[in-house]
């Protein structure tokens, strides 16, 4: 039997896209396979024929992962997008496929990953492996003991509690903050909730490797001790959330405890009113194993009548 690869691996692996992205243009029915499109979670065996929007996919065996760190600019933005002609592939122009190893905001500047190797990108953003990143922030006015306080505790941002996080007063307006979740613009939210406005966010460490000396819009490529220590923290990461069949298992594992059947009792929980209806009408009636009340017809009309009373009204 063949040994087949998730269609969104194999496209990974390829250095076309990250496996996330892969999965959107699956989609987004973007991909076939031997000539036909496919549905997410399809697999592909040694011989298919991959295409994305008509361009052949292949993964070489034997090429050399690629990681980038990048001193983003103001004004880039961490996208693949052909059609952003700001987005930060074109700003560095490298001569292999790569692509960034999460966001990093158009009004932020600092350090990114860039890579083609799509497993590593999955196992980092990854919130619950906990990998930190660090930022200095300056904002439109001084900070305060009190502010501290609260950005380090939590803050509300998008209907959630922010998880605690190192937040250290660095100047009368700046601050440093270690994060270990990536909340969309969650620095700026969690100021704008305080009564603050980011005036520059700089992002100066990814887990082990630091932004340093580089300037802003030059890259660098890792040295083998920063891949050998980013590959040795991401080696017990999951590279894929558990899907919902899991989920439900390990919630089962808490939550589920059998019930007791009940013993049946004729004519039990059955009420006044349904006994009138089902009595004298040739049907079974209350007590009767079985016995189920016929439904009154409706006084509301059909779905047909009303889609049509809502024909009409919208005329």
């Amino acid at each position: 039997m063949e040994d087949k690869t998730s269609l969104n691996k194999y496209i990974s692996s390829s250095g076309f896209c990250s496996r996330r992205d892969a999965d959107k243009l699956i989609e987004q029915a973007r991909v076939t396979v031997n000539g036909e499109l496919v549905l997410p979670g399809a697999k592909v065996a040694p011989g298919d024929t991959v295409e994305v929007d008509g361009e052949p996919i292949k993964v070489k065996s034997k090429a050399r992962p690629i990681y980038i760190a990048f001193n983003k600019p103001v004004g880039v933005t961490s996208t693949t997008d052909a059609k952003d002609r700001s987005n930060i592939i074109y700003f560095i122009n490298h001569p292999k496929r790569i692509f960034p190893v999460g966001r990093l905001d158009k009004d932020s500047d600092g350090l990114i990953f860039l890579t083609n190797d799509g497993d590593i990108v999955n196992k980092i953003l990854r919130a619950s492996n906990h990998h930190e990143k660090e930022y200095v922030v300056s904002v439109d006015r001084a900070v305060t003991p009190e502010f501290v306080k609260q950005m380090s505790g939590g803050v509300p941002v998008l209907g959630k509690i922010t998880k605690p996080c190192f937040v250290r007063q660095e100047g009368s307006r700046r601050f440093r903050i270690i994060l270990t979740q990536g909340l969309n613009r969650q620095i700026r939210r969690m100021c704008e909730h305080l009564g603050y406005e980011v005036k520059s966010l700089t992002r100066v460490r990814i887990m082990n490797v630091e932004l340093g000396a580089l300037a802003v819009g030059k890259w660098r490529y890792l040295t083998l001790p920063e891949i050998e220590k980013l590959n040795e923290l991401v080696a017990d990461s999951s590279k894929t959330d558990a899907g919902p069949k899991e989920k439900g298992a390990e919630r089962a594992k808490v939550q589920y405890i059998p019930k007791k059947k009940k013993e049946f009792v004729p004519g039990e929980g059955i009420g006044e009113r349904d006994k009138k209806i089902m009595g004298g009408k040739g049907k079974k009636v209350a007590g009767e194993t079985g016995a189920r009340a016929p439904r009154e017809k409706s006084k509301k009309g059909t779905y047909k009548d009303f889609r049509s009373k809502k024909g009409k009204s919208s005329k």
